[in-house]
């Protein structure tokens, strides 16, 4: 069974509490310096999870979070400095699936690994899931949106969101509801990575007045996927 988990970070300190905690969990530590060495140990190991800083040498975490999520939609966590708000939407933007700042407790990370690990695979639940609506189909098998015909590119992320709001016309998501369907039960964030990735995903669908459909947000609870009856 794979139980490899790649730390991607230029910082031995950093690297060698994380390197720890890791294998007190039961996992086996492959770690990497810069970003080219990350993605060479990636390619080798093909680990279940990938802890990112975003600055290091050689290729920073946002190119390699990029090149990864060409090919692969295994989870990654981004690091990021404190208080640069703008990494973290950034990072959320092209695909990482959480992101931690510094300073940091190695408990706190831990419990992240834990639950973005036990997430469901919303893939493998809905293999052959397709859902239509006028003008857009989305296919979770092959993680694909369409917007009429058109080949849209969205994260995992977004898709997932997308997936779940449009599978349920009309009912109400708290932010809390999907935090914790897709960011898991012990996630540490907060209402914000939610609203980034809706206006993120609003703004890529550019969604046309012609459409029977939108995504609603409901002031003071979440969103829904509202059809409209003409």
């Amino acid at each position: 069974m794979n139980k490899y988990l790649l730390i991607a970070d230029d910082n031995e300190g950093i690297l060698d509490i994380l390197k720890t905690y890791v294998i007190k969990e039961g996992f086996l530590p492959i770690i990497a310096h810069d970003g080219v060495e990350a993605l060479h140990k990636f390619i080798e190991y093909k680990p279940l999870l990938v802890l990112l800083d975003v600055m290091m040498p050689e290729k920073d975490g946002f190119t390699v979070c990029r090149e990864i999520r060409q090919t692969s939609n295994v989870p990654i966590i981004m690091i990021t400095a404190k208080g640069e708000d703008g990494d973290r939407i950034m990072g959320l933007d092209i695909g990482a699936d959480d992101y931690i700042v510094k300073p940091f407790s190695p408990g706190e990370v831990m419990a992240r690994i834990r639950a973005v690990l036990r997430r469901p695979d919303i893939s493998e639940e809905h293999k052959e899931g397709t859902i239509v609506h006028p003008g857009l189909k989305i296919n979770i098998s092959d993680y694909e949106v369409m917007i009429d015909d058109e080949m849209i590119s969205l994260t995992k992320k977004e898709i997932e969101i997308l997936w779940i709001l449009a599978s349920n016309p009309g009912k109400v998501f708290s932010r809390d509801n999907l935090l914790n369907s897709l960011w898991g039960y012990e996630y540490f964030g907060d209402a914000r990575t939610v609203d980034t990735h809706i206006k993120r995903l609003r703004a890529k669908i550019n969604v046309s007045e012609t459409f029977s459909w939108d995504i609603k947000t409901i002031w003071g609870v979440g969103y829904k996927f509202e059809v409209k009856h003409v």
